[in-house]
């Protein structure tokens, strides 16, 4: 290559045919344009007319410099003009060796090492030198070939998610040793390891050796660490510094299942320190979600460190049934079990839907009967891939059928209906104590105290299969706790509420350590190599160079010494291990890891990545000698007058987008955002849509009417009604459900019973109409109570019975003992109270305490009797003249008492009011 101001040239010769440009501007300058023709009448004028010299016109200069340039460009592509050349004079010669560190710490700059050794192949493909490469985290003999060759071979080359080892450079070595004389390009990745100096001498014995080496700094993480409640990151860089901030961020899933970035720290390298230092308090749903943490902006295995089950403590979901019941929180069905589990476990609070995605490692159920068919899929999912579901009976699944003719997929046994109920007053025999554990029981060796006694429990149905699955029996044999095995999964069911109720268990400590040998306890710390002796670990998920995890495939699995042990690399791959449902994270910065900058001995040359390559231009040029050409012809056409001066072809400039209608993902979420920002301004009662359009503007009528009665008559000021679509949209805003009931009315999807049940386990309450008191009791009988068995078999409904004489829904606001609406029945069903709950003497009512019954089931078409026109006049007739009226009346004030019976729950069972409730009485 010969080079010329800078720029090189591969044939030069070619370039002597520029000095025949004078020539060809003389010869075109020589020869005049082509003659105009043109008619002119006034031209027989001058016929016969002779002019005394001639004139001959010449080629416009402009253009003839114009395909000069044309041809200059043609010249100078031929030539092969190359930018950024090489010198050739110290390109040397004979076979060049490429040599590649090839480990994660040279990921972040592999794009730029790439272009560097490119720029070498072509270098040694002009001076005619073979090449072979070798990587030494990878080391396989060269093949010497054509530079060439290994530039087409080039994009296969990868970064390992490992350092060259010891191992790997030993055999390096014995491979440089049977290779004839070379020249050497080391590529460093700027890190030392054991093992770079021999290897270096031996390659100095070889030929000369130049390293190509960036000044960028590595930064590595090491595995996250948790203690006091909190988790501790170190980061280390290879070269102590200025004073430095990098960000790390905890990655993971979001409950939808999509990768985000949950977290972020910042780390600070004070000046001269290779050592920083975060922290992260994290609440315990978020960092069981968490997958790993990196270091932002770092693109390598080393800055990204894996979470495995050393990390975390157990995650336990607690859900229970109802408990919304303010300041009792000795009566809450998950009160024990929170105090028995916290000092060891992190507990998540949230339905079935909101823990799932943070995959938990137990989920706890108290007293809740009936699961949705959207939650029964993914709880059987969760079970089988290694989850525990925890059950506690209580008085709902004692009421409830489930489980009671086959075995229910979420139960370990079938149930008797009703339950057993001893040492009561009422009941026979005395309380049951527990038996001793069995050796296979997971509780064998806990001492059972003498002073837990069972009074009543839900009694399993004997079976082949019972025997199995009985892990803790009641002195007559009872079964007291059994579980089954689903997949790596279990399900476990105490025969007992979670409460003092049924059984003085949950006030043992035995209860605490039933619960820890039920694997909720904390876990234990990063395993030792001699504690995973002799057992196998199988790769999940393994790591490339760049930090990135992918399926590992059909790779073999290594013993769990190696495992913590043994150096990364092809055998050992950094990633996600197994063994049965245990998790190990192989990291490739490790506690015990160092960095250490990479130096090189004096007389080595050591040169940066920055290297312009060389860049052809001949397409560039030949290319604008194309347009001059052309621009030629047109001035050529234009001077000769035969180029059109009036043309106006028809050009395409736009395409219209077929949007019309089109709503967009950021409008959707506007829509959504809306719906949520009008359902919470104020308080707002909502009815759900039937598909009747008649009933349902009733229903909103009903409300509106219901909204303005209580806007005059207390200090609830409701916002607009709102129609709720139980498939779309989100129920937890509205405090109140208003529900009519057809015989044709659609079910609702599975997804929609997940909301519903959710919905009422958090505290709202459905009024289920089935405006049919005129013609029937409330039951079967009509095809409205028919369809409603139907549509809330479902539901997680607790026992109901006949609203009592002295329920709190009597005196929430006005005094009532009837309910009518457009019928005057007075049967309405709310939930049963306790079966222990008696009158206090002096007292007009028991002191029941009850919270918000979830539902009210009734018949008397409240909503036809509350419905308003726009002018504020009753829509529909109630009755006749004034008995009419004070029906009306009383359905408003059923309807106020209904909504404060919601909004204040148990507040007007307190002894507080019973002075004030006796005088309103006459008593």
């Amino acid at each position: 290559m010969t080079i010329l101001g800078g720029i090189g040239f591969t044939t030069p010769w070619i370039l002597t045919a520029l000095l025949a440009l004078p020539i060809l501007w003389l010869l075109l300058r020589a020869v005049p344009p082509a003659p105009i023709r043109r008619r002119f009448p006034g031209v027989a004028l001058l016929l016969g007319l002779k002019d005394a010299e001639t004139v001959s016109d010449r080629t416009p200069w402009w253009l003839l410099l114009l395909r000069m340039l044309a041809v200059a460009a043609i010249i100078l592509g031929l030539a092969g003009p190359v930018l950024n050349p090489e010198e050739d004079q110290a390109a040397g010669t004979g076979p060049l060796l490429i040599v590649l560190d090839g480990s994660w710490a040279g990921a972040a700059r592999w794009q730029q090492q790439s272009q560097a050794i490119e720029a070498q192949l072509v270098r040694a493909g002009r001076a005619e030198r073979t090449v072979g490469i070798l990587t030494l985290t990878r080391p396989d003999q060269p093949a010497f070939q054509s530079a060439d060759v290994w530039r087409n071979r080039l994009a296969g080359f990868t970064p390992a998610a490992w350092q060259p080892a010891p191992i790997a450079l030993n055999k390096t070595r014995a491979i440089i040793a049977e290779l004839p004389a070379f020249d050497t390009i080391w590529f460093s990745d700027a890190l030392d390891y054991p093992g770079r100096a021999a290897l270096l001498s031996d390659l100095q014995t070889k030929g000369t050796v130049e390293v190509f080496q960036t000044a960028a700094n590595v930064l590595a993480i090491a595995p996250a660490t948790y203690q006091d409640s909190v988790v501790k990151l170190n980061v280390q860089r290879a070269l102590a510094g200025p004073a430095r901030s990098v960000i790390l961020q905890a990655e993971g899933r979001d409950p939808a299942g999509n990768a985000r970035i949950l977290a972020t720290a910042e780390a600070t390298f004070e000046n001269g320190a290779a050592l920083a230092e975060a922290e992260l308090s994290l609440p315990a749903e978020l960092r069981a979600r968490i997958t790993g943490f990196a270091i932002a902006g770092q693109r390598s295995a080393g800055a990204i460190t894996l979470v495995d089950d050393a990390l975390r403590r157990r995650e336990v979901a607690l859900i229970g049934g109802r408990n919304d019941q303010e300041g009792l929180q000795l009566l809450s069905p998950l009160h024990y079990i929170e105090q028995a589990l916290q000092p060891t476990a992190d507990l998540i609070d949230g339905s079935l839907t909101d823990v799932l995605p943070a995959n938990p490692d137990v989920i706890v159920l108290a007293d809740i009967a009936t699961v949705s068919d959207a939650e029964t899929q993914p709880l059987l999912d969760w079970i089988d891939k290694g989850g525990m579901l925890v059950r506690f009976a209580g008085p709902r699944i004692a009421a409830s059928d489930i489980s009671r003719i086959d075995e229910d997929p979420l139960m370990p046994v079938r149930l008797r209906a009703g339950g057993r109920s001893v040492g009561g007053a009422m009941s026979w025999g005395e309380p049951k104590a527990l038996a001793a554990f069995r050796e296979t029981s997971p509780f064998f060796g806990l001492r059972v105290p003498d002073d837990v006694v069972v009074t009543a429990q839900v009694v399993a149905q004997p079976d082949p299969t019972l025997a199995n699955r009985v892990i803790a029996a009641l002195s007559d044999g009872t079964p007291l706790v059994t579980r089954k095995t689903v997949g790596q999964g279990q399900i476990v069911l105490f025969h007992v509420t979670a409460t003092a109720e049924w059984s003085t268990l949950p006030l043992s400590g035995l209860f605490v350590e039933m619960m820890e040998r039920l694997a909720v306890s904390s876990a234990s710390a990063a395993p030792k190599a001699k504690d995973l002796a002799g057992t196998t670990w199988t790769p999940l998920r393994v790591m490339d160079g760049y930090g990135a995890l992918f399926d590992a495939g059909n790779l073999p699995g290594v013993d769990g010494a190696d495992l913590v042990a043994a150096p990364a690399g092809p055998a050992m791959r950094p990633g996600i291990y197994g063994n049965g449902d245990s998790r190990l994270a192989r990291n490739v910065f490790t506690q015990d890891s160092d960095l250490t900058p990479a130096s090189w001995p004096v007389g080595v040359p050591v040169r940066g990545l920055a290297v312009a390559p060389e860049q052809p231009i001949a397409g560039l040029l030949l290319s604008l000698s194309i347009l001059l050409l052309l621009a030629d012809v047109v001035a050529t056409l234009s001077l000769s007058g035969r180029l059109l001066r009036r043309n106006a072809p028809a050009l395409a400039l736009a395409v219209l987008l077929p949007a019309l209608g089109w709503t967009t993902p950021a409008e959707a979420q506007d829509n959504a955002d809306d719906f949520a920002l009008a359902a919470t301004v104020d308080v707002s009662l909502a009815h759900v849509i039937t598909g009747d359009r008649q009933l349902d503007d009733i229903a909103f009528a009903g409300l509106q009417g219901l909204s303005d009665i209580l806007f005059f008559r207390t200090s609830v000021e409701p916002a607009p009604p709102t129609s709720v679509d139980l498939e779309v949209d989100e129920l937890a805003f509205f405090p109140i459900l208003y529900w009519p009931i057809t015989p044709d009315q659609p079910r609702p999807s599975s997804e929609a019973y997940g909301k519903l049940n959710a919905y009422l386990r958090s505290g709202g309450l459905i009024l289920f109409d089935t405006r049919d008191a005129d013609i029937s009791r409330y039951g079967a009988a009509s095809p409205h109570g028919r369809k409603l068995r139907e549509l809330a078999a479902p539901l997680d409904i607790p026992p109901l019975e006949p609203l009592p004489v002295d329920h709190v829904l009597t005196r929430t606001f006005y005094l009532l003992q009837d309910f009518p609406g457009r019928h005057s029945s007075r049967d309405l069903w709310v939930e049963a109270a306790p079966p222990d709950a008696e009158r206090i003497e002096g007292m007009p009512f028991r002191n029941l305490n009850d919270g918000v019954t979830p539902v009210v089931i009734g018949g008397n078409d409240w909503a036809a009797a509350w419905a308003v026109r726009g002018d504020g006049a009753p829509l529909l007739p109630v009755g006749r003249g004034y008995a009419g009226e004070r029906q009306r009346e009383l359905a408003n004030r059923f309807g106020v008492n209904l909504v404060m019976h919601v909004l204040t729950g148990n507040y007007k069972s307190d002894q507080v009011h019973v002075p004030a409730l006796l005088d309103r009485l006459g008593q």
